[in-house]
Parts: structure tokens; C-alpha cells; sequence
């Protein structure tokens, strides 16, 4: 489908979901996965305040630099790898076609 791109997201319990991401929708992976009916929270909305959407990138797409507000939030977060990105951070756009990302533990 015309603009539409590909998002992989491997769940809690290991099982790859293909996900139809919208690029004309101004939409992130955290808004993506809820509206699929993944297990992400997105307590704050997206304001990047609280990591309840946190993912690890396992692809080897090139994402923008986390900003202040990211960093800040995965300093105090859980589970936390060297890969960790909040998905509410994370723009559906063209750049990231193909993304693989693995939610989070709880």
C-alpha cells in the first residue's frame, strides 16, 4: 500500500508481528502497537515520562538521537540495554521500513 511501510514487533512472548505502520498519520510505534492490540502501555500519552513503551531496536535501522526527555526517562526505566528506545519516541516514517523491535519487559 502506498504510504505504508513495515514495523516488526517481537512481543513478550517472542512471537513476530508484522505490523502495517501508516506514514501519512504522524503516528509513533507506541500509538502503532496499542492500536494493534499489543501489550504497550503509553501511561504518559507519549510524553516520553514514564518508559511503559520501552523497546530494543534489533534491526540494524538508523534512528534519530534520543533528546533530553528520552534519555532522562531511561535513565530511572527498568530493564534498560544499551538498545533501549521508548516507542513513543520512535516517528513512523519511510526511514524506518523493515524496523525489528522487541517490547519490553513489564
Amino acid at each position: 500500500m502506498e504510504n505504508t511501510i513495515k514495523v516488526n514487533i517481537i512481543d513478550r512472548e517472542g512471537t513476530r508481528h508484522e505490523l502495517d505502520a501508516p506514514t501519512d498519520m504522524n503516528m509513533n510505534v507506541m500509538e502503532l502497537c496499542k492500536s494493534y492490540e499489543l501489550p504497550v502501555e503509553g501511561t504518559c500519552g507519549g510524553m516520553a515520562l514514564c518508559a511503559s513503551c520501552q523497546v530494543y531496536l534489533e534491526s540494524d535501522t538508523e534512528l534519530p538521537d534520543q533528546n533530553d526527555a528520552e534519555l532522562a526517562m531511561l535513565d530511572q526505566a527498568f530493564h534498560v540495554k544499551d538498545n533501549s528506545r521508548l516507542g513513543c519516541q520512535i516517528r513512523i516514517t519511510e526511514l524506518i521500513d523493515g524496523i525489528v523491535l522487541r517490547l519490553a519487559p513489564q
